[in-house]
């Protein structure tokens, strides 16, 4: 069983602002959304500022319970994370939220003045925090959970309830009216997402890919959407030269987040690794093929996913490792057919 945090040790006035370190991953912090809306909901007159990493920031840009966002550099030395603490106590923050797990976080929401912050006691942090929560445990060892379940329980502590309507986020009109024209005249439309910047363990083959694209196109008329990101150059080359139908593209294979939204919003379906399109997929309503191997289904599952996640068990997973040290089994061993498959089931229901 999994512990449930404590209770708040002390109340939380009405702070005139809140200050949110949201985690770096595209998909953590898609699935942080529902704490972010729980929050502005318990405290609806403060303002609200998320602060992240650029690419994070522009995720969350436009969410209606969102007041900021601060881009953030990433982690640098001592004198980098002075300097932006002083930037955050210009904010003068009266609470401060730390989902990261990262004691970097918890240090700067100490140096940001604020008299209030929320955070997990793991790491060595917990004398930074003024709320803590303990980490979720089974038989006493650190278990997994779903990750918006787990930001929710951790804002539950100040009194912030979950409304149940899961995943958010919007994307800019003038870019959703772009994708409609380019490529949505002709349904159904297919994202294939085919990289992890987790690491390459987490990467159904390519080949495959274009595989389970070519049969959509030919049994469904799909039109298919190749969705790569930075750094997953060869990814994209090896997907393309694999398929005998061919992808539309977009922005050239590469989108900025607001193009990935925008695109991933007018989707029919999302074939993908266990990766941030998948999150932003569920953000959308969107349903998911998601081909999951090394990473435990356990952070990423939740009540809101629509499609099908397809996964085998194997003896060495689920190991967490960016890099397989074996035969890569447990993405091996799934099928382009049972992918195939899953996705033409998910389309059928979803056209019909």
């Amino acid at each position: 069983m999994t512990a449930s945090p404590p209770a708040v040790a002390s109340p939380v006035n009405e702070p005139r602002c809140i200050l949110v370190f949201v985690p770096n991953w595209l998909g953590d912090a898609a699935m942080c959304t529902p704490a972010l809306r729980a929050l502005k909901r318990r405290f609806p007159q403060a303002t609200l500022v998320a602060a992240a990493r650029p690419g994070v920031a522009r995720l969350l840009d436009g969410l209606p319970h969102v007041d900021g966002v601060l881009p953030v550099p990433k982690s640098g030395g001592l004198i980098a994370t002075l300097k932006q603490a002083r930037e955050l106590r210009k904010m003068r923050p009266g609470l401060v939220a730390v989902f990261p797990h990262s004691f970097r976080a918890a240090l700067l929401a100490r140096l940001s003045g604020a008299p209030h912050r929320l955070g997990y006691a793991r790491g060595g942090r917990a004398w930074l925090l003024t709320h803590c929560a303990p980490p979720h445990r089974e038989d006493g060892a650190i278990a997994p959970i779903y990750m918006a379940r787990e930001y929710l329980d951790l804002v539950a502590l100040l009194g912030c309830e979950d409304d149940g309507q899961g995943l958010e986020l919007t994307a800019r009109p003038e870019y959703v009216e772009k994708v409609r024209e380019r490529f949505c005249e002709h349904r159904p439309v297919v994202g294939f997402a085919p990289g992890a910047a987790f690491g390459p363990s987490k990467r159904w083959p390519p080949e495959r890919f274009a595989a389970v694209a070519d049969v959509l196109t030919k049994r469904a008329n799909a039109t298919c959407v190749l969705l790569t990101g930075p750094g997953e150059e060869d990814t994209r080359e090896a997907v393309k030269a694999a398929t005998k139908t061919g992808f539309v593209e977009c922005d050239g294979g590469n989108p900025d987040i607001d193009s990935l939204k925008a695109t991933i919003s007018q989707l029919d379906l999302l074939v993908c690794n266990d990766s941030g399109p998948r999150h932003v997929a569920v953000a959308f309503k969107v349903p998911t093929i998601c081909i999951m191997g090394p990473t435990s289904p356990a952070y990423s599952e939740g009540p809101y996913e629509r499609g099908e996640v397809i996964r085998i068990d194997v003896e060495c997973g689920p190991c967490q490792k960016p890099v397989c040290e074996t035969d890569h089994r447990c993405m091996t061993g799934i099928s382009t057919g049972r992918v195939a498959d899953a996705a033409l089931r998910v389309l059928r229901q979803r056209l019909t």
